[in-house]
């Protein structure tokens, strides 16, 4: 090195700052690992990524050990769940046997009339295993019609099918039971 010259460490970067200084915008600008998750259901399916950031703050995460309670049966719909992990049984109050309704696997929702009104539960939601779920309150549903009312239309709107879809094979089982 001649006299004089600048060394590339006195000006505040080195070869390696070039790595780190995109590796920090990568770590900045990173899906967080709900947002995959929850753009594979079909109520957030339409949601752009921006969109399912807004969605994302809203959800609060809640840990259910096997056996616990998530919600009673006639209890007042506060939230719809996502589980993240883990397996939900909905069986009728206290028989989680002998009751079965449903299975909730990862990677499903279940709860969602509670995001249109404050109606009973009609069956008990409990941890068929420890899990995770992501919690959506009504509350910060109405909120999010009233702030950013085109996520809630969109949202909404799928709500609105999948009741739709799951109404019609609600139907459909029942005609051919009959038969």
């Amino acid at each position: 090195m001649r006299d004089g010259d600048i060394m590339p460490s006195s000006i505040g970067h080195n070869s390696n700052d070039g790595a780190l200084t995109m590796l920090s915008f990568l770590k900045r600008h990173a899906e967080p690992p709900r947002i995959g998750q929850i753009r594979l259901l079909n109520m957030f399916a339409t949601l752009n990524q921006r969109e399912l950031r807004v969605i994302d703050g809203l959800l609060h995460d809640r840990h259910y050990l096997q056996g616990e309670i998530v919600f009673d049966e006639g209890e007042e719909g506060q939230a719809l769940y996502v589980v993240l992990s883990g397996r939900v049984l909905i069986c009728r109050q206290g028989e989680p046997v002998t009751g079965w309704l449903a299975e909730i696997p990862a990677g499903a929702l279940f709860g969602e009339l509670a995001l249109l009104d404050g109606a009973p539960r009609v069956a008990q939601a409990r941890a068929a295993e420890d899990c995770v779920l992501a919690a959506l309150s009504r509350a910060d549903f109405t909120r999010l019609v009233e702030i950013h009312g085109a996520i809630a239309s969109k949202i909404a709107l799928q709500l609105a099918r999948d009741l739709g879809q799951k109404l019609v094979a609600a139907n459909f089982a029942k005609e051919t039971r009959l038969l």
